[in-house]
């Protein structure tokens, strides 16, 4: 099987190639990303905890889904396919910004990512998968913005980066 593949951007997120995921993630190379946060009705963001034996970030808890689209693949194709796959559900998704971060690894591996960040509702529980998540839970924003500062560690770097923006987002304030 052949290994995954990235697709490569420029710093305006332009398509400039694609290479193997593992790869890239070794050399730090700028590649697209996406996450989705998916909301209830009751305000609540539903949360992932990474699966423990995932390649990075194992154990930590992050948004909804997130990932990379393949060559040739729509970012908000990509986002279903692994909300699908990731959490058992779709949703309708509406992308609300993009932000690029740069983050070293414990185990050696660079994310450097030009991220779509996705908003979306549902009111259902997942059904995750769990060779991706390890837990989840619905939590509302005030709990979770308490927790983000007084506990950082417990969350991915991107999630950290992006929760505020999402939050304003999420409650149509204007862009921070």
């Amino acid at each position: 099987m052949m290994e995954e593949q990235v697709i490569l951007v420029d710093s305006k997120g332009q398509e400039i190639g694609a290479g193997p995921k593992m790869e890239m993630h070794r050399a730090g190379k700028l590649h697209r990303a996406f996450s989705v946060f998916v909301f209830n009705s009751r305000g609540e963001l539903l949360l992932q905890q990474r699966a423990n034996d995932k390649y990075h970030s194992g154990g930590l808890w992050t948004n909804t889904c997130c990932s990379h689209p393949r060559p040739g693949e729509p970012t908000e194709a990509a986002a279903h396919r692994r909300l699908r796959e990731e959490m058992g559900f779709d949703c309708q998704l509406e992308e609300q910004f993009q932000f690029t971060y740069r983050a070293q690894l414990d185990n050696g591996l660079v994310e450097y990512e030009y991220d779509h960040v996705l908003i979306g509702q549902h009111d259902g529980d997942p059904i995750p998968s769990p060779e991706e998540v390890g837990d989840w839970k619905w939590v509302a924003m005030d709990d979770l913005q308490r927790d983000v500062r007084e506990h950082p560690e417990r969350y991915t770097h991107w999630f950290r980066l992006a929760i505020e923006r999402v939050i304003s987002a999420y409650r149509g304030e204007p862009a921070v």
